[in-house]
């Protein structure tokens, strides 16, 4: 059985950087298994939404397509500009 004593400076140099490297593998995975879970929630975010447009039957691409859709963005980013402008200052205000 060796000990610490019976080590080279080469021996106690790779048994740190091993000591390290250890250490930075159970963070990655750590963080592998944190990125995972965001994946798995936001995939079943969007299996939700599809679930519901296929209930009800909608096919957005046809919907898009549509002229009153065209008209409807259109109306929603006339809306929206205001309402940007309007935060900004809020938030101006505030800060």
């Amino acid at each position: 059985m060796s000990t610490s004593a019976d080590r080279s400076p080469t021996e106690e140099a790779l048994q740190q950087e091993i000591v390290s490297l250890r250490a930075r593998l159970a963070a990655l995975e750590d963080e592998l298994v944190e990125v995972q879970a965001n994946a798995n929630d936001a995939v079943a975010d969007w299996q939700e939404r599809a679930y519901w447009l296929d209930r009800w039957h909608l096919d957005l691409n046809e919907l898009m397509r549509r002229r009153s859709a065209e008209r409807v963005r259109a109306v929603l980013r006339a809306i929206r500009s205001p309402i940007r402008l309007l935060r900004t200052a809020v938030r101006s205000i505030r800060s």
